[in-house]
């Protein structure tokens, strides 16, 4: 599996604007608590705010908010909007994926790993991972059941 760049600055963007959900953020805020190159997050935070996953305001009073509470934002929704699919195979989704002979019970594989993948990543809301939300010790445990 491979979780790409783009989904991870994505998260941790929206992590930040979650953290302090009643003040704008900037991108170069965000890109400095982050340490996450500028450029690549204005682009990020561009895909985000297509998504609906964040709003934004121009002018000195502007910046970036999340677009929806952070507890109805999974990680799922951020994969989906930067990413599209959970789980590709050479850069194509599962769908319609169909091998022959003794290797056409493994595209079943792939689409159990996306379906628990998509679990996982569904039942995480960006305030469950925020400090107040789940604790470490049960963000451990989620992620243990998860794997499982």
């Amino acid at each position: 599996m491979h979780i790409s760049a783009k989904a991870d600055y994505a998260t941790r963007a929206l992590l930040e604007l979650a953290r302090e959900p009643g003040r704008p953020l900037t991108c170069e805020a965000i890109a400095s608590s982050q340490e996450i190159p500028f450029r690549f997050l204005k682009s990020v935070v561009g895909e985000l705010r297509r998504a609906g996953l964040v709003r934004s305001q121009r002018g000195c009073e502007g910046g970036y908010w999340l677009g929806r509470p952070a507890d109805e934002v999974t990680l799922l929704d951020v994969v989906r909007a930067i990413d599209g699919e959970v789980l590709t195979l050479r850069g194509e989704p599962l769908d319609g994926l169909g091998y022959p002979g003794p290797a056409a019970p493994l595209p079943g594989v792939w689409r159990q790993i996306e379906a628990g993948a998509a679990a996982v990543l569904g039942g995480l809301t960006l305030a469950a991972l925020l400090p107040a939300g789940l604790s470490a010790d049960a963000r451990e445990r989620h992620f243990e059941v998860g794997a499982a």
